[in-house]
């Protein structure tokens, strides 16, 4: 039997050594979140913040506690805007890019 990697292990190894793709997990829980898909963009934020800035960090950041911000992003979690935001700004600095929205006609 082939050993296999945990998907969630392949995302976050990524990730940590990838920024390009670390981005695109940014982008895609952006648009996810902007497109009216708040669960599942709540889960691609978890797996990036876990691969980047690690929930101790982000809680010092932020100014709430880890535990807090792991209920925020669970399945289940239901954060503030506030929170949300500050979550967004606090990976854009780890992450060393900008965030602009483009609109597009569809």
């Amino acid at each position: 039997m082939a050993l296999t990697r945990d998907f969630k292990q392949t995302v976050v190894a990524r990730a940590k050594n990838d920024p390009a793709f670390a981005q695109a997990l940014l982008d895609e829980a952006l648009t996810l979140f902007l497109n009216g898909e708040p669960d599942t963009a709540k889960l691609v934020l978890r797996e990036l913040v876990n691969a980047t800035v690690g929930f101790e960090a982000l809680a010092a950041d932020v100014h709430k506690p880890s535990k807090s911000l792991h209920r925020m992003l669970s399945a289940s979690g239901n954060p503030t805007m506030e929170s949300l935001s500050a979550i967004f700004v606090a990976i854009k600095k780890a992450l060393h890019v900008e965030i602009r929205a483009v609109v597009t006609a569809g």
